[in-house]
């Protein structure tokens, strides 16, 4: 009788996806280090117009969430200053 001399087939490693739930956590985790908070709010449509006004936003950008963000970074910045 010949005996099988090759390896036994291991399957590969299978990587467990990370959680929604997980993934939120380790990033709020990761905003508390870093002294940040995450916030949803509401703004007027007068506000977005006073961005505009200042020329933080530009009128076209007004429906874009990222420019909107980035201008109210920005006034945030301008009124307040960088306080870390």
């Amino acid at each position: 009788m010949a005996q099988n001399t090759e390896a036994a087939v291991i399957p590969p490693t299978v990587e467990r996806s990370t959680s929604r739930a997980a993934e939120r956590m380790r990033l709020h985790r990761e905003r508390r280090r870093n002294k940040l908070r995450c916030l949803t709010i509401e703004l007027r449509e007068r506000e977005i117009d006073a961005l505009i006004k200042m020329g933080l936003l530009k009128p076209e950008t007004r429906n874009v969430t990222y420019d909107v963000q980035m201008a109210l970074y920005a006034f945030l910045e301008k009124t307040l200053g960088a306080k870390q």
